[in-house]
């Protein structure tokens, strides 16, 4: 298992949080890339690139680049959006801070309008200027139903350029956490270059020699690697005194985890956001590898690792079985055994650490649950869950046998280990459940149509707002297919509502958040419709042969997001780049 890059959807994203989910997943395939002779970076395409200006990455890609699509937020070849095409915003998760990037400020100017100001003197990479038209253009292709941020349009009445540098957005409602998020999620396109475009060109072109504002334009790319090259004239060098450091980037396809892991030993990797097990051992020993804490976790918290089970079937259908399988579980066994504490330990609301500003800590003391089969027996027992039959497992309070799979895909090895202790933990305390491993296709299908029990999921990717953890949560109407939120299909009218209401709370609000995601606490954890098991790491395993200055935990180090993820770049990764120093001159 290597990298998490992935979150459990299919490869058509829909709606505005799978065009907001970022890499970062769990689970991942034995997959291999070529491998060099000497375990140093196999050859360059388009020749060789001088090392001491060269960055080599790799975790995020598991094919051969495709396409340069910033639209396809889920495939397209790593550094597309960040380093190429760029946002009206950047968003530092850990400060949860918003930075002006191409936009130099924007303000809600009315209950149900927002004012967008754009820095002066930006450009193309084809030396045209950057005006309002292409950001109204931008936003204007969600009108398209394929485009992933599509339901932008659902309460976005229009958006209009006032003059060269102003835009303004009107809404029928105002959502002010969504329209945070869209301010740094949406890559903006050049109008000149794109209109004419048919939905399926959009959508599904290529974009081959993707002309951008970004610092880094399309050098070549090949079966192993996508490659590019720092480009001259870059907006933020001379505005923002920005500049990044390497003048090439390769980033190399997904290897296998001893190629991955060779190749960072040997110099071949500065970066590698792979998942790679054991890795504790060679930050503490003198292998000029480091992570971004010295100690566990290692990894800053990417995103939350759920059970997710299917409430429209018996007994799943029940909260006190729910209750009952969350208290059977042995998290503390998987983050030690199965992760070596490269991960921690989920709170029971499941909101990531950077988000504990949010969590209620009286309604998790009095609702909250932790490993305890003894509570696990009780909670069973209570509800008439009981072994009337002498095998060991509890029948239903009619007496019906209890027979339950617990699926992730086959090859996810740290998945396929982590069921293993929930299923171990589940048929302690009476409760039949088998871990299964079908192929990563064939779950997606079952999990979108409803067709399995339970299954492993890791949502919901880190962001600016809570918002989208809840929506993911408890989005309805549950529809046939379920693509992108609440696969366990849960039904709560109260607890969409308030999902809704703090959609309308305005991101500064802090006290007016806490008290409606208070709210929504209690209903998750008085009816569990999922259970939090972890927060998977954000994979960073760096190496100071070539570059130093990573970002760490170590006071005065930069701490920005120290990864080259989809959809993070825009999280701090990019900045990342501005703060890297040459070992060598």
């Amino acid at each position: 298992m290597r990298n998490r890059v992935r979150i459990l959807i299919p490869l058509l994203a829909a709606g505005l949080v799978a065009a907001c989910s970022g890499g970062g997943g769990a689970g991942t395939p034995d997959t291999q890339a070529p491998k060099a002779a000497d375990g140093a970076a196999p050859p360059a395409a388009g020749g060789s690139f001088p090392r001491n200006e060269t960055l080599y990455t790799s975790g995020t890609q598991w094919g051969p680049p495709a396409n340069w699509n910033p639209l396809r937020e889920w495939d397209f070849a790593t550094g597309t959006k960040g380093l190429v095409y760029e946002t009206l915003f950047l968003y530092d998760p850990d400060a949860d801070k918003f930075t002006p990037w191409l936009a130099e400020s924007g303000e809600w100017t009315g209950d149900k309008e927002y004012t967008l100001k754009l820095r002066q003197g930006v450009t193309w990479s084809d030396g045209k200027p950057l005006t309002a038209d292409d950001v109204v253009f931008t936003f204007e292709l969600g009108k398209m139903e394929t485009v992933p941020y599509h339901p932008v349009w659902t309460w976005l009445r229009s958006a209009e350029a006032v003059d060269a540098q102003t835009v303004k957005f009107t809404f029928t409602k105002a959502n002010y956490q969504q329209w945070a998020n869209n301010l740094y999620s949406r890559a903006i396109v050049p109008k000149h270059l794109w209109e004419g475009r048919s939905e399926d060109e959009v959508m599904n072109g290529s974009n081959e020699r993707p002309v951008g504002t970004g610092p880094y334009a399309y050098q070549s790319h090949d079966q192993d690697r996508m490659v590019w090259v720092k480009r001259d004239g870059w907006w933020a060098t001379k505005a923002l005194s920005k500049d990044v450091k390497p003048k090439y980037i390769v980033d190399i396809v997904n290897s296998s985890n001893e190629v991955a892991m060779g190749l960072l030993l040997q110099k071949g990797l500065d970066l590698s956001t792979n998942f790679l097990p054991g890795i504790a051992n060679l930050v503490k020993g003198n292998f000029g590898i480091k992570t971004y804490y010295p100690e566990p976790p290692y990894m800053m918290s990417a995103n939350t690792a759920w059970l997710v089970l299917n409430t429209k079937k018996k007994p799943m259908d029940d909260a006190e079985f729910r209750k009952a399988v969350a208290f059977s579980v042995d998290t503390k066994k998987i983050v030690e055994n199965v992760y070596g504490n490269l991960v921690k330990a989920s709170n029971p609301t499941g909101l990531l650490p950077q988000w504990d500003k949010y969590v209620d800590q009286s309604v998790v003391s009095q609702l909250g649950f932790s490993y305890d089969p003894a509570k696990a027996k009780k909670l069973l027992a209570d509800a008439g869950y009981k072994d009337t039959d002498g095998d060991g497992f509890v029948e239903t309070p009619s007496g019906g046998k209890i027979s339950l799979k617990l699926i992730v895909p086959a090859g996810w090895t740290d998945w396929m280990e982590a069921i293993r202790v929930i299923s171990a933990g589940a048929k302690a305390v009476g409760i039949n459940v088998e871990p299964d491993f079908p192929d990563y296709n064939a779950l997606v299908d079952a999990r979108n149509s409803g067709k399995f029990d339970m299954v492993l999921n890791n949502e919901k990717q880190l962001a600016n707002t809570p918002w989208l953890y809840y929506d993911y949560l408890f989005r309805t109407p549950v529809q046939k297919l379920q693509t992108t939120v609440n696969f366990g299909r849960y039904e709560n009218a109260k607890a969409w509502e308030l999902a809704q209401q703090l959609d309308g709370v305005k991101p500064d609000d802090v006290e007016g958040m806490k008290k409606v995601t208070s709210e929504l606490q209690k209903i998750q954890l008085q009816d569990m419709p999922v259970i939090p098991l972890w927060y998977n790491g954000l994979w960073s395993q760096t190496s100071d042969a070539v570059w130093k200055n990573w970002p760490s935990s170590a006071p005065g180090a930069p701490k920005y997001a120290p990864t080259v993820w989809r959809n993070w770049l825009e999280m701090g990764g990019v900045l990342m780049l501005t703060e890297l120093q040459p070992v060598a001159g």
